[in-house]
């Protein structure tokens, strides 16, 4: 059976100055090489900006990003392209596209070869990548994530190119049966769109040998939340942290950086919570199974998700959940071993929730057992059958 080529296409692809960004794209692509049928070179785009100073703040992390690297033995490309603050969601598609035909070309140039484009986010990636499929011939296989899908197609352009994308693409991947859903809505035909759902590294993310040292050096003496994740808006850490006005035997660590962190710290005081709520900042990805192996339980008060990847890396480490009833989450929890799904997302539903989940706690055993089972083998298996269907169709 011949070896796929892909082009993994996507401006979310982790780098050496965003290590945690998009990982769950990196973790699929890995172990889809790692069945030795498939080889990919990563084509991921960075937004220009011509100043590394702290004072730019995020702008200035893309600037830092190295123009070629190796991560975990892929080979990947961080070509700049130009991005409009704000005013440019319309246009980001175009330009996306416009600045990566002539590295595709070069690429071809120097004697790469590719069967297909494998491109992850419909929203601004996929709809560039099926304009590069068209220009260059090459069949692209999308996978929609969560925002791309379930947000951005409520704008009307936005949408429009959404829809131009889902129709051009060979075939569409989704990581949870709601996001399918959402696509058929726009338009895509059934036997279009397969579920191929995120998977957890068991080998990363398993219980601490130590759980109790972890506790201590954090000054952990009693409950225990985590909330893990991006300080944006849409996580919902501010919810959390409200909730844990009416938890009063309970401690939270907030494990992230974000635009949010000043806002969380005022609400933080506000509240008068800062002796039980911390905001520990980033943490490298090796660092997270500790963390959430020292809490009790972990708290998703997102507003939406695709796939939350955090839910079964907690799991995973032994550490039952408490999360929001939105798109895809109650595909992660669907037993009591692994944690409870809560409604409305308040910050009364999650207080709510933590008390319904701690009257009967499930084992920590039993937790990581229900977590075993969500492997990447499955998904690996998947993605190689629906990549050969698309370039088989186009052949």
């Amino acid at each position: 059976m011949d070896v796929l080529r892909l082009l993994t296409f996507s401006t979310l692809f982790p780098h050496a100055a965003r290590p945690n960004q998009g990982i769950f794209v990196e973790n699929r692509l890995r172990h889809l090489l790692a069945s030795g049928q498939a080889t990919s070179l990563v084509l991921a785009p960075v937004p220009w900006f011509p100043s590394r100073s702290d004072r730019f703040g995020d702008w200035a992390v893309n600037a830092r990003a190295p123009l070629r690297e190796t991560r975990r033995g892929i080979d990947i490309q961080h070509p700049r392209y130009p991005v409009i603050p704000k005013v440019g969601m319309s246009l980001a598609p175009w330009l996306l596209y416009r600045a990566m035909v002539p590295q595709v070309a070069a690429l071809l140039r120097e004697g790469h070869r590719f069967d297909a484009i494998d491109a992850h986010y419909i929203y601004p990636d996929g709809v560039a990548a099926t304009w590069l499929g068209r220009h260059f011939g090459l069949p692209v296989v999308m996978t929609a994530r969560g925002t791309d899908v379930n947000l951005i197609p409520r704008y009307r352009i936005p949408r429009r190119l959404i829809q131009g994308a889902i129709r051009d693409a060979a075939a569409l991947i989704a990581v949870s049966a709601a996001l399918r859903d959402v696509l058929v809505q726009l338009g895509a035909p059934d036997d279009k769109v397969t579920v191929l759902r995120n998977g957890v590294e068991t080998d990363l993310f398993h219980p601490p040998a130590d759980r109790q040292a972890t506790r201590d050096a954090l000054g952990l003496t009693g409950p225990t939340l985590i909330s893990v994740g991006g300080l944006i808006e849409r996580k919902g850490h501010h919810r959390t942290i409200e909730a844990m006005s009416q938890l009063p035997e309970f401690a939270l660590i907030v494990v992230g950086e974000g635009p949010e962190r000043d806002h969380l710290s005022a609400l933080i005081a506000a509240r008068g919570l800062g002796d039980r709520v911390r905001l520990l900042g980033p943490r490298p990805h090796r660092d997270l199974p500790a963390l959430y192996g020292a809490a009790d339980a972990s708290v998703l008060a997102s507003s939406r998700e695709g796939w939350a990847n955090v839910l079964l890396e907690s799991m995973a480490c032994g550490t039952p959940v408490v999360a929001a009833n939105i798109w895809g989450n109650p595909e992660v929890v669907r037993q009591k071993a692994g944690g409870i799904i809560y409604e409305p997302n308040t910050p009364d539903g999650i207080a709510a929730g933590v008390r319904r989940l701690f009257a009967k706690l499930p084992d920590r055993p039993a937790t990581r057992a229900y977590a075993e089972p969500f492997s990447w083998d499955q998904t690996t298996a998947g993605q190689l059958a629906v990549f050969r269907r698309a370039i088989q169709a186009t052949g």
